[in-house]
């Protein structure tokens, strides 16, 4: 029995660390996330570089400021979370683009101790396999943006009429505002909130002195 659970976490290990490396250079078809909930509007797969600087800067600015220092896991961050969940009734999370990242493209919606142990898994797995900016290329075609809205190009043709290589400042910090509850949020339409937290987003982003920001070491 020892020995049959050993040969299985190896081709396990063997698997995903295939499949992390297939996809540094092969962009996915689709997420387990899409085939569950169904796609409506999904725009062109867009290349960093081709990805509108205001929406890489936007979900940045509101998702993750460290990204591009830590290694997966934002230590601080969960420790403010833990702490803040502590004393209040309506908690707040601290998943990092990375975590957000594999838990889009490898894994199955759920709330359950094994989902998160495989999260922590592929974070690091994409952590060492990936450059940020691969991860942040992925997170920004793959995510939901809305309901059965998928990528920033989708969500740019479907709340805007226009390509997600052209978006905006206001309409990137729109977008990323809706990201916490995407399938409840309307961009193109936005509430007094969401327009407050597009407000808000587009602070921090000239807070972190715009997307020059992005070409920092």
């Amino acid at each position: 029995m020892r020995r049959f659970i050993v040969r299985v976490a190896l081709a396990f290990i063997a698997v995903s660390v295939i499949w992390v490396l297939a996809l540094k250079w092969i962009n996915p078809p689709t997420t387990i996330l899409q085939l569950y909930t169904g796609v409506e509007h999904k725009g062109d797969w867009l290349d960093y570089e081709e990805l509108s600087a205001e929406m890489r800067l936007a979900v940045v600015a509101s998702e993750d400021q460290r990204f591009f220092k830590h290694w997966g896991f934002d230590t601080d961050a969960i420790s403010r979370a833990i702490e803040y969940n502590r004393t209040h009734e309506r908690t707040i999370g601290a998943s990092t683009i990375s975590q957000q990242t594999a838990k889009n493209v490898f894994l199955w919606p759920s709330r359950t101790w094994l989902r998160k142990g495989l999260e922590v898994w592929f974070t690091a797995l994409i952590e060492v396999f990936w450059s940020k900016e691969r991860i942040l290329e992925v997170y920004l075609n793959v995510i939901e943006m809305g309901p059965q809205t998928y990528g920033a190009d989708g969500a740019a043709q479907h709340f805007f009429k226009t390509s997600g290589k052209q978006l905006t400042r206001r309409q990137a910090a729109l977008i990323a505002g809706a990201l916490p509850s995407p399938r409840k949020s309307n961009p193109g339409k936005p509430t007094a909130y969401l327009t407050k937290r597009g407000q808000q987003i587009e602070k921090q982003m000239r807070l972190l002195g715009g997307t020059s920001f992005l070409e920092k070491d």
